[in-house]
């Protein structure tokens, strides 16, 4: 069984091996995955005025209570950004704004959101033990690379006790259990320069894969500058066009994807290893880095 929906300006698929499964109680998990993306869209968004992320930052120098829902991603993307000395950081949210990925996808309608122009992670205060948010300055918090992954994993929560099920969502992924012939998933990652073809094949279970790429959004005045931005440069990385990590869980693979991106060759592969995890990245000349797994020839 299959069904698609619109979430995060992105299309998510779900499919599951339903097994012993009827195909009511298989449906009604499905539904149950789709609205995970549904409420960390409605809590993580930076892109609409609504959400529960824009509203909080409205709030500087006072205690705002959050749900778990933006808590959770807030508090890896924070554990993120401490981890790579702010190479990696949430605060990049107005830099993003000003190289033009400010479009919410559905309304059209573009966010221009007061900020200091010197921010960064050390900014916000996470309180543990009250699940709130506080803000030194005003700032734009972005978890366009934590929410995505975040999502998929609650999805794919709702989805265990299936033989195999696969929750994708524009290309990053969680795969459980076996595929309809009862091996693994073969999981294609696409060409950066020909968006119909496929590069290499993975076979994964019980994993994650995400991707980030500077193939898909670019900003339109400036072919330089893609939605991957070093908060500390204000400039966009062009060591490679594509890096994808595979994971235990999905918010770790998207982060890392980033991270990774950000990072480079050589401290992205020091981070990889450190993490014991694998990366497979993709240069301007299309020649694929493996790290952290097996060689690949191409």
């Amino acid at each position: 069984m299959k069904k698609t929906k619109l979430f995060m300006d992105t299309v998510v698929d779900i499919q599951v091996i339903q097994g012993s499964t009827t195909r009511k109680e298989a449906e009604e998990k499905i539904e149950r995955a789709f609205d995970a993306f549904r409420m960390v869209e409605q809590a993580c968004s930076r892109f609409s005025p609504e959400s529960e992320l824009m509203k909080a930052c409205q709030t500087t120098q006072s205690p705002v209570p959050i749900s778990p829902l933006l808590f959770e991603p807030l508090k890896f993307a924070l554990e993120m950004a401490k981890f790579t000395n702010g190479e990696f950081d949430p605060t990049v949210g107005k830099v993003m704004e000003k190289h033009g990925f400010n479009r919410h996808y559905l309304t059209g309608a573009y966010m221009e959101t007061p900020s200091n122009d010197s921010v960064s992670y050390l900014d916000i205060v996470l309180d543990e033990q009250c699940h709130t948010l506080y803000l030194n300055k005003p700032l734009v918090i972005d978890l366009g690379a934590v929410a995505k992954g975040f999502a998929i994993d609650l999805a794919a929560n709702e989805l265990k006790g299936f033989e195999g099920f696969i929750v994708n969502a524009g290309g990053d992924l969680f795969v459980g259990g076996v595929d309809e012939s009862g091996g693994p998933w073969r999981i294609g990652i696409q060409h950066p320069a020909k968006k119909e073809h496929i590069i290499h094949v993975l076979e994964l279970s019980n994993q994650a894969i995400c991707t980030s790429g500077s193939y898909e959004r670019r900003n339109a005045n400036n072919p330089k500058i893609h939605h991957i931005i070093n908060p500390k440069t204000k400039e966009s990385p062009n060591d490679w066009v594509s890096c994808s990590v595979i994971a235990p869980f999905a918010m770790m693979a998207d982060a890392f994807s980033t991270t990774v991106f950000l990072l480079g060759r050589k401290d992205g592969k020091k981070i990889i290893e450190e993490m014991d995890i694998e990366a497979l990245c993709i240069t301007p000349e299309l020649q694929i880095v493996n790290f952290g797994g097996n060689k690949i020839d191409i």
